[in-house]
């Protein structure tokens, strides 16, 4: 199924060295306390992803990893933002000094060149903390002769963390490549030579491993093939796990006997010291907890909205954030994993103006990617309470209407009309035969005809009927902050997405969806392309039957069973697009 994507984006360093400048600046005026190390974190995040593309740029012009001057330089700057961040965080975050050739070596990069930039998804999505490196690296036993090797990309700045906390040089980085099952890496012959002619013990540091630990395999395979004995290599993943199931017997044989090093974050934020844990980060905010966090991670949190087991809604549970239950002086308070670095800054924006406008719940503030949200204890899904049909199209449309006005995404990662057409299809036949697939084929327009006709948003894409929460006579938006920018093919969209999504969640007639329509231009000021909703109904039925389907397979029991009954319902709902299209036109 054609469900993921990576998002990347095209840059200049310049705007990249402008905004961690900033970021610099702005941590020089904060006071002592976890909200400047959330910041210093920003910075190292940010830096992390601008190094990454230099030499990334460099090793798609060399087609080999060297380690240049640009390398060096890069690995250097990092180097000394990851000393900072380790200083701030033994400290308890009464140290945040930065040392005062950071920014000479920050802005010593060419700012005329472009790269591409990769973001992190283990800062982005599943709460993986750079801070849990620098304590398993203290733990490890390793010393400052350590070479420490990263795995591009997040590995760039995860070894530099690495190489901090056990005072060894800064590491170099390398860039796997290949099919995804079978990595290999291409390294400088004098490079390779220089760093395998050593004695010491070698660190790869990377987020995963995956369905094959292929990346890390690839970098250990070719230490031993330069005479490294298996014994002096250390691996630092980001999970106590095993090698997927596409991992090769030799991999696996190695990953089992090889030393690992790992912290995760439940150690690290909760079962560490009180200004490390995440209780006093939200105790910062809210003031002192009535009791414990209560972990509602993993469609957890279903048990608070449903008295029923055999209601609840489906959960691909291995893409659920962290969250948890915060309770202060009687109120309850969502505590959500909502991002490292600034996306999480930008979502604290997002969700307080949501909130000002009255569509979204309470947002007190951010603690270093945990961002805190009012629960509302008594309210209940669109799926377990009924509301008047006429004030949810207009509830709704002003919600569409003012994502449409307020957040456009020009220049931001989406698929094209042409994925999302290609992706459909591929879906389809998949799912449902090959006659499915070439008569979703034959039915779609070409998308040539219709990319002038989108504007790109920062598009909610979760319509679900349990993500509208009513509570007494409101109707509020649950989490309205994460899915355009979440780890799928589908990124930001014109809103004609969200009708789409509306349309089949809620099983609008067609004159509630025209009314929709009406509502959402009014409100954004811009036009609603019918022709575009027609394209992209068909399109969000694929994603949803693919994504569902696959979340399945990689699940049991119960989850299994919920994810396939709404797999098979999107698979109704494709197999009828024309009168999909049909009912909007009527």
């Amino acid at each position: 199924m054609l469900v993921y994507g990576d998002v990347e984006h095209s840059v200049t360093v310049g705007a990249k060295q402008a905004a961690i400048a900033d970021t610099l600046s702005e941590i020089n005026s904060m006071p002592p306390g976890i909200a400047r190390h959330g910041t210093l974190v920003t910075a190292f995040v940010d830096t992390g992803e601008l190094v990454q593309g230099l030499i990334d740029a460099e090793f798609h012009e060399l087609r080999v990893d060297t380690l240049s001057t640009v390398h060096r330089n890069g690995m250097q700057c990092l180097s000394l933002l990851a000393e900072a961040v380790d200083r701030s965080w033994r400290s308890g975050f009464r140290d945040g000094s930065l040392p005062r050739e950071l920014l000479d070596k920050l802005l010593s990069f060419d700012p005329s060149r472009r790269i591409h930039v990769k973001q992190a998804e283990g800062y982005a999505f599943y709460a993986l903390y750079p801070e849990s490196y620098l304590e398993a690296a203290r733990a490890s036993g390793l010393g400052a002769d350590t070479q420490v090797i990263g795995i591009r990309s997040i590995g760039t700045g995860l070894s530099a963390l690495v190489a901090a906390a056990i005072g060894a040089s800064p590491p170099f980085t390398l860039r796997p490549t290949g099919h995804p099952f079978r990595r290999e890496v291409k390294v400088d012959p004098g490079l390779a030579k220089k760093l395998t002619d050593r004695n010491g013990a070698f660190a790869i540091v990377d987020e995963g491993p995956g369905l094959s630990g292929s990346s890390f395999g690839a970098i250990a395979d070719w230490l031993e093939e330069a005479g490294v004995p298996r014994r002096r290599i250390h691996f630092f993943p980001s999970h106590e796990g095993t090698l997927g199931p596409q991992a090769s017997l030799r991999h696996r044989e190695r990953w089992s006997e090889a030393p690992r090093h790992v912290r995760t974050m439940d150690s690290l934020l909760l079962g560490g010291g009180p200004p490390h844990r995440l209780e006093a980060w939200v105790e910062d905010l809210v003031g002192p907890l009535d009791g414990p966090l209560e972990d509602i991670s993993g469609g957890e949190w279903r048990r608070r909205r449903y008295q029923d087991e055999a209601c609840w809604p489906p959960s691909n549970l291995q893409q659920e954030r962290r969250k948890f239950l915060a309770r202060a002086k009687g109120a309850s308070w969502l505590v959500r994993f909502t991002g490292l670095g600034e996306i999480g800054a930008r979502k604290l924006r997002m969700a307080r103006h949501l909130h000002e406008a009255g569509f979204a719940p309470a947002a007190v503030g951010l603690r270093h990617g945990f961002l805190v949200q009012g629960w509302h204890e008594d309210a209940r899904g669109l799926d377990q309470i009924a509301f008047d049909r006429d004030l949810l199209i207009e509830r709704m449309g002003a919600y569409l209407g003012y994502r449409a006005r307020h957040y456009p995404a020009a220049g931001h990662p989406g698929a094209s009309l042409d994925e999302l057409r290609h992706m459909a299809v591929y879906n389809a036949q998949q799912a449902l035969g090959d006659d499915a697939g070439a008569i979703l084929d034959l039915s779609l327009p070409p998308a040539s005809g219709l990319e002038g006709k989108v504007r790109r948003v920062w598009s909610d894409n979760r319509m679900h009927a349990w993500e509208w929460l009513v509570s007494g006579n409101r109707l509020i938006k649950a989490d309205a902050l994460d899915h355009s920018a979440a780890h799928d093919l589908i990124g930001h969209q014109d809103i004609a997405w969200d009708i789409a999504g509306a349309v089949v969640e809620l099983e609008l007639s067609g004159p509630e969806t025209a009314r929709l329509c009406a509502a959402v231009e009014r409100e954004s000021g811009h036009p609603v392309s019918h022709e575009l909703l027609a394209f992209l109904l068909p399109c969000y039925c694929a994603f949803h039957l693919g994504a569902h389907l696959m979340a399945a397979g990689s699940l049991g029991g119960g989850e299994e069973a919920r994810l396939r009954r709404a797999a098979g319902r999107y698979g109704q709902l494709l197999r009828r697009h024309q009168s999909l299209g049909l009912g909007f036109q009527s």
